[in-house]
């Protein structure tokens, strides 16, 4: 069937980038993955290419595209070619929707610029040590100084991807107590300069998978935070975050999608060069079925995937929706990947091998962004069970 999705600009960033992360990033990657950190200054490298630009709008240094599927390809390239890294991904698919939708002129005229050209690297600090999925229980507090000229801030926050290397952070934090009625009321945004002082980066935390991906624990003591660094109203911080939650889930939906593809590029050329009995492994019947079906569920996936694509380029994906494609994605790629591995034998288990990677990397993508278990009670309230 042909996927109509993508249209021949897009396609031609495509080739673009290809090519870059085969000269910039695949001979470099074996180091980053042993570090467990991609280099800062290979940001200032995806900033040249124009990566963080593509939908900030061009007043302020960007190029004014309102589309995912630049993000899209970027995360099809990426996975195809085996690599991944989660600080510019962040930086771009999860904190510019905020500054788009809530910033002001004036932050607008701060913000942009540097955010274009890699010179502030941003992130989004929302889990906490004792909630995970549950936002409305954060501890983090912002008060208001006696002067109304800043906000202190306290707490801790975990899991946060590009912790280390982010110049710039949103944090979500409770300005006020919840209400009785609503224990979701109180949250704001806040847009943090991670020098200031009494802000410290922990552990970088030392995962399963996703090694290249700086994530960090973060503490703040005292923080003074200028109320000009304040995103969108004071306590709405919690429906600001749900409006981008959709964006997330899509994102993390569609990168399934991708690493499910990759898996059976990778098993399919494995088993057409490694030979068993003086037969190459893909002569096998049961290598064909297994390549055969795991195609037909990648087909699937990417059917779901780019429909929930059009849907959020239009405006009208709903969470229900996100949650949907993100359960439905994820799970065909753990399943996919799982099965791509056992075609490669023992060396599917060793770390050198891309499938080996993928199989740790995908892991997260059920817990992340919401677990799915908490996508099937949206998806279960939607349905009016």
């Amino acid at each position: 069937m042909r996927r109509t999705v993508f249209e021949q600009d897009h396609e031609d960033y495509r080739q673009t980038l290809r090519a870059f992360i085969e000269s910039e990033v695949v001979p470099h990657y074996d180091e980053w993955y042993e570090a467990g950190i991609v280099p800062r200054e290979f940001y200032y490298k995806l900033a040249e290419l124009g990566t963080f630009g593509i939908t900030v709008p061009e007043e302020y240094g960007g190029a004014g595209l309102e589309s995912h599927k630049f993000e899209a390809i970027q995360t099809e390239e990426l996975t195809r070619a085996g690599v991944t890294f989660g600080g510019s991904n962040v930086h771009v698919a999860l904190c510019l929707p905020y500054l788009k939708m809530l910033a002001t002129e004036e932050q607008k005229q701060r913000y942009f610029p540097k955010f274009v050209s890699g010179e502030e690297m941003w992130a989004i600090a929302m889990t906490e040590p004792g909630t995970g999925s549950d936002l409305a229980g954060m501890k983090t507090t912002a008060k208001l100084s006696e002067d109304g000229t800043h906000y202190i801030l306290n707490g801790a926050k975990t899991f946060i991807t590009g912790g280390v290397h982010a110049d710039r952070m949103i944090v979500c934090a409770r300005t006020s107590a919840p209400r009785e009625d609503d224990r979701r009321f109180g949250i704001s945004l806040l847009a943090v300069q991670t020098s200031l002082e009494g802000y410290s980066v922990g552990r970088k935390l030392d995962k399963v998978g996703l090694k290249t991906s700086d994530t960090a624990e973060l503490s703040f003591v005292d923080v003074k935070v200028p109320v000009e660094d304040l995103l969108g109203e004071e306590n709405r911080g919690f429906n600001y975050l749900g409006q981008n939650l959709p964006s997330e889930r899509w994102g993390i939906a569609f990168g399934a999608y991708a690493q499910a593809a990759a898996a059976v590029r990778f098993a399919q050329e494995y088993t057409q060069q490694r030979t068993v009995f003086g037969k190459p492994v893909a002569s096998f019947q049961n290598t064909k079925f297994e390549l055969a079906a795991c195609k037909a569920k990648v087909d699937a996936a990417q059917a779901v995937a780019d429909r929930a694509l059009e849907a959020l380029d239009a405006g009208e994906l709903t969470p229900a929706e996100a949650a949907s494609a993100k359960v439905f994605c994820t799970e065909v790629a753990a399943e996919v990947i799982d099965r791509c591995l056992q075609l490669h034998g023992g060396y599917g288990f060793i770390n050198e091998y891309p499938i080996a990677r993928l199989y740790s990397d995908n892991r997260v993508n059920r817990i992340y962004g919401g677990t799915n278990e908490v996508m099937k009670t949206i998806i279960a309230k939607d349905m009016g069970l």
